[in-house]
Order: structure tokens, then sequence, then C-alpha cells
């Protein structure tokens, strides 16, 4: 995705009219200051949706960590143990 690039002046000065924008064409502002990248600015939507997707990237990543690492189980076994776990109290 391509971002828009705007120094950190602009974004003091019309700060207003660039969030309507970012909201509009949902397209990420790459700020500068003094020339250089200094931070991104991204509308709510995309940003709670790439948190999402860094969520399911990690559980992915747990997973593969458990594999790699042995701690597996069947189908059944990890069926029986969570009946176990959750079954009402006497």
């Amino acid at each position: 995705m391509l971002s828009t690039l705007k120094p950190v002046t602009d974004i003091k000065r019309h700060a207003v009219e660039i969030i309507g924008q970012l909201r509009l064409d949902r397209i990420p502002i790459l700020i500068t200051e003094r020339g250089r990248e200094a931070a991104v600015m991204l509308d709510v939507g995309t940003y709670n949706g790439m948190l999402k997707r860094l969520e399911l990237l990690e559980a992915i990543a747990e997973g593969e960590r458990a594999v790699t690492e042995g701690r597996i189980g069947s189908h059944a076994s990890v069926k029986a143990r969570m009946a176990k776990r959750w079954a009402p109290k006497p």
C-alpha cells in the first residue's frame, strides 16, 4: 500500500483536513520531520485491521512453536482434557 508523504508542519497546520481525507481514502500518511521519516498516521479501521492480523499471525507463530517443541496432542486427547477441565463441578 502506498502512503502519502506529509511534513509534520503540514500535520500541525491542517490536522482536521488531513484526518478527514484519511478517513475517506484510507491511505496511510508517512509523516516526515526535517526530511526524515518520523511516524505513520492511519485511519482507525486500518489500524484495527492490522492489530487483528497481527494477533492472528502471533497465534499461528505460537502454534508453530508448539509443534516444534512437541507440545501437541491428538484431537481426541485434547477433547477429553477440555471436557474434564470444563465439566460441571459436583
